[in-house]
């Protein structure tokens, strides 16, 4: 056991429901490079139904679209993150960032009498 204590945050955004959070943005950020929601699925191992439901439901809670279509070309179709997604992804992003930034600061003044690599206790 070698590992330290450490905080893990998990930072999502709720209006009504749960609108955004670290699943959606791995998905936007795989649709950004696969220019695809088909592709992204695959490339977490999640049904494309799933991927679909999700997009949906958090264009919903958040009110803007998250993806727009590419239509045909050389390539055929695909989608593309919104602007307004891209600014989405890039404030969740750095949000998280200061975030943790943050916990991990005051987690060490909450918890430094515990964060000591751990010794054998003494009988």
């Amino acid at each position: 056991m070698n590992e330290k204590l450490r905080p893990v945050i998990s930072i999502r955004i709720f209006r009504e429901t749960k609108c955004f959070g670290p699943g959606v943005a791995e998905l936007l950020r795989h649709v950004r490079e696969a220019h695809s929601l088909r592709g992204a699925a695959m490339t977490m191992g999640m049904a494309y139904s799933k991927a679909w439901t999700i997009v949906k439901q958090a264009e919903r809670e958040l009110g803007f679209p998250l993806l727009v279509s590419v239509t045909g070309g050389r390539h055929g179709g695909g989608a593309e993150l919104s602007p307004k997604a891209e600014r989405l992804l890039a404030a969740y992003g750095d949000y998280c960032a200061r975030m943790r930034a943050f916990a991990a600061e005051e987690f060490g003044r909450a918890f430094a009498e515990f964060t000591e690599e751990p010794q054998a206790e003494q009988k």
